[in-house]
């Protein structure tokens, strides 16, 4: 708690997803200065609302968690924008953190960075063994483009900046917004719904095969102050929980957690996306003594209740 003390803190994309388990994180190591720029205000895509921000704010330490993301569908139909908005977020921040004489920049990049084929678990070696998978390719690349200016600011200016490589999140909280959710909140609406409205099938992408590795929001977002507290070196640092499964293995699960009896249609005509993905997290457990704590099967069903109490709370 003592490296929090007396430090202002601003967490972009504070108010979201990941963003509101850091700043819980934060609170519970007393760190009593935390700012969280809400987009209404501080529409960080532009470079007079960043500066505006640093100028009034003088922060000692950001973490960047602000993205524009979604799933495999909004990827597809907004490559441009998700390609656009993510990377000149970035670069500007972290330049203007440069600038302003911020002591540390956290930038939080994304799985999607690899390469769409690489040797299963992914080591950070491997970032640049390829192009990434098509559908996401504009997003991890955007985001991969902030490793290139962190190593390169700490190489020229001697900036502290860090570079850290979470895999798909999941928990409560999240976004379940069919257009933009991904694929674990995605589903279990699907599933919540079709119970709802009795439904006798849901519909899933792909044909199953993929495998996907998750970590439970919390931890990731413990994982990423633990990154802040003690690691301060150019090398990536993968973010995960070590666990691999299948999309189709995943679907089993959810189905019978949220308790639907229906059939489970497979639209091959949509892609599968990445082939594999699960990390090597070794790097994390060495560096900052990260390992991730919650079961996958616990986090799940503590999902599911999330959202069936909020389902609950619109009727």
């Amino acid at each position: 708690m003592a490296f929090w003390t007396n430090k202002r803190i601003v967490v972009t994309g504070g108010a979201g997803f990941l963003g509101s388990y850091v700043v819980e994180k934060l609170q519970d190591r007393k760190c009593k200065d935390i700012v969280v720029p809400r987009r209404k205000e501080y529409d960080l895509r532009t470079l007079p609302a960043i500066i505006d921000l640093f100028e009034k704010v003088h922060p000692d330490i950001v973490i960047h968690l602000a993205g524009i993301v979604g799933g495999i569908g909004v990827n597809r139909e907004k490559p441009g924008e998700f390609f656009y908005d993510n990377l000149i977020m970035g670069v500007q921040l972290m330049e203007q953190a440069r600038l302003f004489k911020v002591n540390k920049f956290v930038a939080v990049g994304t799985v999607c960075a690899y390469p769409k084929f690489t040797q299963v678990p992914f080591k950070e070696e491997s970032l640049w063994n390829g192009y990434p998978e098509e559908t996401n390719a504009p997003y991890g690349l955007a985001k991969k483009m902030l490793l290139v200016q962190s190593q390169s600011y700490r190489q020229q200016y001697d900036f502290n900046s860090i570079f850290l490589l979470p895999v798909n999140l999941y928990g409560s909280r999240d976004n379940f917004e069919p257009e933009t959710s991904h694929v674990i909140p995605a589903l279990i609406k699907k599933c919540i719904n079709a119970i709802d409205n009795n439904e006798g099938e849901i519909v899933c992408w792909g044909d199953g095969s993929p495998t996907r590795e998750f970590v439970y929001v919390g931890d990731a977002a413990e994982a990423i102050l633990l990154a802040t507290e003690k690691y301060n070196k150019s090398a990536p640092v993968n973010i995960g929980s070590g666990f691999e499964i299948s999309i189709k293995d995943l679907v089993t699960l959810i189905v019978k957690y949220t308790g639907f009896k229906g059939k489970i249609v497979w639209d091959t005509t949509k892609p599968n996306g990445q082939p594999k993905r699960c990390l090597d997290t070794s790097k994390a457990e060495k560096e900052f003594k990260f390992k991730a704590k919650v079961d996958f099967n616990e986090g799940l069903k503590k999902t599911i209740e999330w959202y069936k109490k909020q389902c609950i709370k619109r009727q």
